[in-house]
């Protein structure tokens, strides 16, 4: 392979990375299927079936795994930070010389007055500083119980993709569940979500038009400024 061809190579691999999706948060399993039981109990009769029977007051809500529930995501983050400094100091030095005679110089006598000296420093600093910020994500995705914990929790996860007009968006989402959180409808707020993972990702035309392209972002990476 000659030299413009490896390069070549080299190119074409560096504008193939450009373009992979950025890594998921969520990386457990999106899905499960519904387990199959280790045996099925005989039958008992014409109505009462062991193997499907559901208490006539208990709700069905879900509790085992390929079970599906929705979750609607109420996410809302608001943050805001000020600061503010104000530093000053002053200082002040005076000193007074000692008068000198010359003893030694016959009948001439000399004397050397008092020398007065003096210095000031002054320094101030004052600065004030201010951030805000505010993030809003709404919707609703089915996840499915993927797995049930030894203290009833389910473990959910799940996967929506929407493609319009050639954009895909990807809505990801997965944590832990308490059923008695669950409301009727079988439906949860993503706010009632142990251990969560909420994710919104595009991909396409638009999302590719608003990134920086693949050598700006080689410059940015070696660039300290």
């Amino acid at each position: 392979m000659s030299a413009s061809n490896y390069v070549l190579l080299l190119l074409v691999g560096a504008l193939a990375a450009c373009q992979t999706p950025p890594k998921s948060i969520v990386t457990q399993p999106l899905s499960a299927r519904p387990q199959m039981p280790a045996y099925k109990p005989a039958t008992n009769g014409a109505i009462y079936q062991a193997n499907s029977i559901r208490p006539l007051f208990e709700d069905r809500i879900p509790r085992n795994v390929g079970d599906t529930l929705t979750v609607v995501i109420e996410e809302k983050s608001s943050t805001q930070t000020r600061e503010e400094t104000g530093l000053k100091r002053d200082s002040n030095y005076s000193m007074t010389g000692p008068s000198v005679k010359f003893p030694y110089l016959g009948g001439l006598t000399g004397k050397l007055a008092g020398i007065d000296l003096s210095a000031g420093s002054s320094a101030s600093n004052s600065g004030t500083g201010k951030s805000a910020s505010s993030n809003q994500f709404t919707g609703s995705i089915t996840v499915t119980v993927i797995e049930e914990l030894q203290n009833g929790n389910l473990v959910v996860s799940g996967e929506k993709q929407m493609s319009i007009n050639g954009d895909t968006e990807f809505i990801r989402l997965s944590g832990i569940v308490n059923p008695r959180d669950i409301r009727p409808g079988n439906t949860l707020s993503s706010t009632k979500l142990g251990d969560a993972r909420v994710e919104l990702q595009n991909q396409g035309n638009n999302h590719a038009f608003a990134q920086p392209g693949w050598l700006g972002k080689f410059f940015m990476t070696i660039l300290p400024f």
